[in-house]
């Protein structure tokens, strides 16, 4: 019994202080968000984005692909048109990669992508990490609907966690895996 109490306590313990993050939560429509960065006297980190693209998407898209991310305090990141129409990016079975720079944040407890275009896509997962911030994997797997704005926002249970923590450390979410 003593066993099983001393594993539960260092599991937990390994999950709030793990490196990394994964949010498995479903995806859903952002009714009202509109991407607002702030970059004026905002100290600038770069974050490296990972895109992976479904097997079962459709074989490239043409359609231009937008992101944002933040964290609980405010902090976006916002790029309005990820790829190169021309250059045949997220190719089904395939990841993209994109470095971009933005105010520095916190944990990322935000993620939305906007797809626009008639040729459809399916992303897998997007992974973000930066020196700023512990590596986060929000998982969709899903076709996205054209012309809204869907992702996640776990920001709620991060603010309200971080309001009853009684130190400094980022809190994330993390779910077990579909």
């Amino acid at each position: 019994m003593l066993r099983v109490a001393i594993s539960l306590i260092l599991l937990a313990l390994c999950s709030v202080t793990s490196a990394r993050s994964f949010v498995t939560t479903r995806p859903g429509p952002i009714d009202s968000f509109l991407p607002t960065p702030k970059l004026e006297g905002a100290k600038v980190c770069s974050y490296t984005v990972i895109i992976k693209t479904s097997c079962s998407s459709v074989s490239y898209t043409r359609d231009k692909i937008s992101i944002a991310f933040g964290d609980v305090y405010g902090n976006e990141v916002y790029v309005k048109r990820l790829d190169n129409p021309k250059s045949k990016a997220f190719e089904k079975c395939s990841s993209d990669t994109y470095k971009i720079n933005g105010p520095c944040m916190r944990d990322v407890c935000y993620l939305h992508l906007l797809r626009q275009g008639s040729d459809g896509w399916k992303p897998e997962n997007v992974k973000v990490y930066g020196s700023s911030i512990r590596s986060v994997t929000f998982y969709y797997n899903l076709f996205l609907p054209n012309g809204v704005w869907y992702g996640f926002d776990v920001c709620n249970g991060i603010a309200n966690a971080n309001a009853n923590a009684k130190s400094s450390q980022p809190i994330t979410a993390s779910v077990a895996a579909m």
